[in-house]
């Protein structure tokens, strides 16, 4: 009955984010394998409407915050009003507080705003001024960000970046399918006609039956010379992590479980590697030639049998 609660989610966003499929199963794998998901395109790609037909078709409530140049951090989780009537100071939520969060271009807030929310996504939980407050639980967070290029922009620190589990770009869609966006409704009104085909307390069960997920040692043994494979390459200035080498696992767990298996195959973790590498190898020439050689590092790697 899950799986066929996500080939319908899977279905339903086919039909708003058209000719994106591969990104939209990418989305869903981040938030199954309880990571984080950062989309990495220019403005007006269909970003923001991905995320919002993703909260309303999965059931879970949903907050956007605009980050710009003046958002302080006391916008994103809240703060602390006195209350005349006892003297006392009482939190007030900010609108991280929800369960699905969309960071919208969250690289033109300043670094201290962004960092408001690295606490939030390790932890699941938010600090202020000495009190810890637990954030509704699932937690996913959503973060757009615009091209480096672009005016305005503060590129996010390695440390942060790390937080995502997946990067994804939507990219251009091809023109038979932009001219069935241009003949078609107004995407808003077709999310509002989503039906959700899951709860939150479905959705948790489901994040635990992806951790249940086997790998064999194998598999294990091909994740790892793909991880030291980075470490010793000349190409980048750091390699894999170890938190981006389970990353890759979680992340190679939940493709397979969306596609209807319980054990890992190497096919899996090649269909999530650049998703989940590409951000985390810096380049020691640029990010023009970063991409491809992510890419082409899968070929100097023997595929187990």
């Amino acid at each position: 009955m899950m799986h066929q609660a996500l080939e319908k989610i899977v279905k339903q966003l086919n039909t708003i984010i058209l000719g994106k499929e591969r990104q939209i199963k990418l989305s869903l794998v981040c938030l199954l394998a309880k990571g984080h998901l950062l989309i990495e395109d220019l403005p007006g790609m269909g970003k923001t409407t991905l995320a919002h037909a993703l909260a309303k078709v999965l059931g879970l409530e949903f907050q956007r915050i605009q980050f710009t140049s003046d958002l302080l951090p006391g916008d994103i989780i809240g703060s602390a009003i006195y209350r005349r009537s006892d003297e006392t100071f009482k939190f007030h939520h900010g609108p991280i507080f929800t369960q699905v969060l969309l960071a919208d271009e969250v690289n033109r807030a300043t670094p201290k705003s962004q960092s408001a929310l690295l606490e939030a996504m390790e932890e699941h939980q938010v600090t202020s001024d000495g009190h810890s407050y637990a954030l509704p639980q699932p937690f996913f967070v959503i973060a757009t960000q615009n091209p480096f290029h672009q005016i305005g922009t503060y590129p996010l620190p390695e440390s942060q970046l790390d937080r995502f589990l997946i990067r994804i770009s939507l990219g251009y869609p091809e023109p038979q399918v932009e001219r069935l966006l241009f003949s078609g409704q107004d995407t808003r009104q077709q999310i509002e006609l989503l039906k959700p085909q899951m709860d939150a307390k479905s959705l948790i069960e489901l994040q635990s039956q992806v951790q249940a997920v086997s790998t064999s040692e194998v598999l294990l043994d091909y994740l790892q010379i793909l991880v030291n494979q980075t470490r010793h390459n000349t190409l980048w200035q750091h390699g894999l992590s170890p938190r981006g080498g389970l990353a890759l696992l979680n992340a190679a767990k939940a493709w397979a479980f969306l596609h209807g298996r319980d054990y890992v195959i190497p096919d899996d973790i090649q269909e999530v590697w650049f998703a989940v590498a590409g951000h985390r190898l810096e380049h020691h020439i640029g990010r023009s030639e970063q991409d491809s050689d992510v890419t082409a590092l899968l070929k100097q790697v023997e595929v187990p049998r």
